[in-house]
This record gives structure tokens, C-alpha cells and sequence, in this order.
């Protein structure tokens, strides 16, 4: 009786995703002969053809639509792998790869590499401040926030940056400045939780007041560089992490709105890496200084004396 390995299917999967055999064989470092026998032996054990191939490009069947999301992940299990004992047999002789979120990475991690890099001068980084890179897995420490939880990576709580809310002078001037939480409801709201549509509830505390305000924000939105934006157009009140509101407070382009409440902190941030890599030394030293050089970079800074 034929039976089919999860190898049959990786290669199915890399053939369909680089659109041909000689381009999976190349990826896969072996002969183009192996990767048309293993989808051969695969359409023979399923009774069914699952590629149709032509002199320009191969594509899937019926059968093997069906069939590629599972090899799909074979493939990703598979090429993970192949990454981890890369990271195992020679973490020395390549740069240690970081991600973030575009957002976090310029304003809180951008400042703190070069003062990892004279402390640590024995560690190249190689940094991408790329949401698309940072969804695919391609690195080796990862800033981000709502980290999936996957026993495969080890997280480490950085921080949550302190927020606020704010909004500009000029709708502050057409709407009126609010002077207790429940003003809130007659102004547009910019918040980062899409999930709590249709109703967002705003929790805000002064000393052993507590206020809890249902709103219906006009924008909802989980990338604060979006929120920003548009609480600097001019859109509305924004709820922000603070550290993106500094520059604009300073200059007078932004001001802050019910200041002496206070609201709950943005989301918080971690660092993630493979479990494969607790015994790197580099990746430890990277994460250890993050965790104790960004969260000054997240603590509220000082409020501006008035003149």
C-alpha cells in the first residue's frame, strides 16, 4: 500500500508557491527529479491528480486546492524547522535579526539601538521596522504587541506605554474643550479598539474618583500611527499612547484633553523570540537591555510648565 509523507506534501507546497519544479528544487537544495517524483508519488496515493502542468506554469487542481493547505502547512513547519537549527548550529555567524512594528520600532526602538550597539559591539543587528516582516515570522526577536500565544516563543513583558487623550486647537475650538468625562459623548472620539465596536466604555480615574463613559467612536483603529494621524488632522479627541503625543504637545499642535484624569495605558509591548533561542546569548543580552532601557522611554514625561 502507498502511503504519503509530510515531505511529499512540502514539496507540493513549495511547487505551487514558486510556481514550478526547478524553482521548489532550488529552494529546497535538491534535485529537480526529487521534487517531481514526490508529487508523482503523492498523486498516486491520493488516486487524483492534484497539478495541472503546462511548459509555462503549473496550477492546482480541484483535488489539489483542497489538498494544498494542508501541505501549505507542512511547508511552514517544515521551513521553521530548518530555521531553528540554523539558529542552533551557527547563531555567530549571521546578524541577529529584529522586527517591529513600524510604529513602536521608529519612536521607542530606533533611539535604543545604537547604545545596544556600543555596549554590545560583538552583536550585529539587522533591524526591519516592517508589519509584513513581522507577521511572517522572519526573526529572531520581535517587538510587538499582543503577542499570539504559541508555545514555540518565549515572551517577555517590556512595558505599556502610559496614554492620554488629546486633540488639536482648532477642534477643541469648534467643539469646546470637555471639563468632566461624561463631555466626552457629544465629541468624536478616535480610539484603538475595533473590537469594542459599536461601543467603546472609557475608564478614567482621578485620585479615588472613577468615571466609566459608553461611547461610539468615529474611528476605531488597533495601529496607533493611524490614530495619530488622524487626531492631528483635526478628526477628533484621540486616545493615544503618550509617547507619540510628545512632540506635538511641546509645539503646541496638539493639547491634552481632561489632563488631570487619567486613562488606562496603551497595549502592551513584548519582546518574542523562539524558545530555541533561551540559550543565545545575544538574544538574552538584546532582550535584557530593551527591558531595562525602553521602559523609561515609555514612563510620561513631564508636563510642560506653564508660562
Amino acid at each position: 500500500m502507498l502511503i504519503w509523507t509530510p515531505a511529499q506534501l512540502a514539496m507540493l507546497a513549495k511547487v505551487v508557491d514558486l510556481n514550478g519544479f526547478s524553482a521548489a528544487a532550488r529552494a529546497l537544495g535538491v534535485p529537480k527529479a526529487a521534487v517531481s517524483r514526490a508529487v508523482a508519488d503523492l498523486e498516486r496515493t491520493l488516486g487524483v491528480k492534484v497539478l495541472e502542468r503546462t511548459t509555462r506554469r503549473v496550477s492546482l487542481t480541484d483535488a489539489g486546492r483542497l489538498v494544498y493547505p494542508h501541505a501549505r502547512r507542512v511547508a511552514e513547519e517544515a521551513d521553521a524547522a530548518r530555521s531553528a537549527i540554523a539558529r542552533l548550529q551557527a547563531p555567530e555567524a549571521r546578524p541577529l535579526r529584529v522586527a517591529a512594528d513600524p510604529t513602536y520600532g521608529r519612536v521607542l526602538l530606533s533611539p535604543l539601538v545604537p547604545r545596544f550597539l556600543e555596549k554590545f559591539a560583538h552583536v550585529p543587528l539587522e533591524v526591519a521596522l516592517d508589519a509584513q516582516q513581522l507577521a511572517a515570522g522572519a526573526w529572531d526577536v520581535a517587538i510587538r504587541t499582543r503577542p499570539p500565544a504559541d508555545v514555540r516563543f518565549t515572551q517577555r513583558l517590556l512595558g505599556a506605554p502610559p496614554a492620554l487623550l488629546c486633540a488639536t486647537p482648532a477642534y477643541l475650538q469648534q467643539r469646546g474643550v470637555p471639563e468632566r468625562p461624561d463631555d466626552l459623548r457629544t465629541h468624536d472620539l478616535l480610539t484603538p479598539d475595533a473590537a469594542e465596536l459599536p461601543e467603546f466604555r472609557l475608564l478614567l480615574s482621578r485620585g479615588s474618583q472613577r468615571a466609566e463613559v459608553p461611547l461610539s467612536p468615529k474611528l476605531a483603529v488597533d495601529d496607533p500611527a493611524v490614530l495619530h494621524a488622524a487626531t492631528a488632522a483635526g478628526l477628533g479627541i484621540g486616545l493615544l499612547p503618550e509617547f507619540l503625543c510628545r512632540q506635538g504637545l511641546v509645539t503646541g499642535r496638539l493639547k491634552p484633553v481632561l489632563p488631570e484624569w487619567t486613562v488606562p495605558a496603551a497595549a502592551a509591548l513584548f519582546a518574542l523570540y523562539p524558545a530555541v533561542l533561551e540559550s543565545d546569548p545575544r538574544a538574552q543580552q538584546f532582550v535584557d537591555f530593551l527591558a531595562a532601557n525602553i521602559v523609561p522611554a515609555l514612563a510620561l514625561a513631564p508636563a510642560p510648565r506653564a508660562h
